[in-house]
């Protein structure tokens, strides 16, 4: 294996109440030294949660999305409070933002985003076994919700404002999932 680089300074350059900009300067194993610049989130991270209304039926979010400053189709998210479980932040969201909660919440990965640049986390999230429940959450403006067929997975790739990185990989997350579900059991 690799030996990691040593660690010479670490600064921080700027803070929001989001992230922080990290200035890290490092020594690796055959003597280069370099300055990364480098993202650090608070908190927990983040959750992307796959609601299933039904065994045919998922639902999907329609929001503003300021980075790329348009409306984007995808997953429920949101940010995990300092010391919240992957799982009760995902029911606190999906409570909040499509006005359900859910009685089987299952972590099916967690992914990097951007590990070159940033700490930043994903753990995506199936919810099962639905109920109605909304409580208030902090979105500016009403989040329109979308059920989707999850047969009609196809068009959905299609889709002008499906474009989101997570929500895609959370997609061929829950494929490969119900996949191993309908698969039939090898006891031998």
């Amino acid at each position: 294996m690799t030996k990691k680089p040593a660690v010479l300074h670490k600064q921080i350059i700027a803070d929001t109440r989001v992230f922080s900009i990290e200035r890290v300067n490092l020594r690796f194993a055959n003597g280069a030294e370099v300055d990364y610049e480098r993202l650090r989130s608070r908190g927990g991270g983040t959750v992307m949660i796959i609601p299933l209304l039904d065994v045919d039926t998922v639902l999907l979010i329609r929001e503003y999305a300021a980075g790329v400053d348009r409306y984007e189709l995808g997953f429920p998210k949101g940010l995990m409070e300092e010391g919240e479980s992957a799982e009760s932040a995902a029911d606190r969201e999906i409570k909040e933002e499509i006005g359900h909660g859910s009685r089987r919440l299952t972590v099916l990965k967690t992914l990097s985003v951007a590990p070159g640049y940033a700490n930043f986390e994903t753990h995506i999230v199936l919810a099962e076994d639905l109920y109605p429940k909304l409580i208030p959450g902090d979105e500016p403006e009403p989040i329109e919700v979308v059920p989707w067929k999850i047969d009609d997975f196809a068009s959905l790739l299609e889709q002008q404002d499906f474009l989101e990185a997570r929500s895609i990989a959370a997609l061929y997350l829950l494929q490969h999932h119900l996949d191993d579900r309908c698969s039939p059991t090898n006891n031998s």
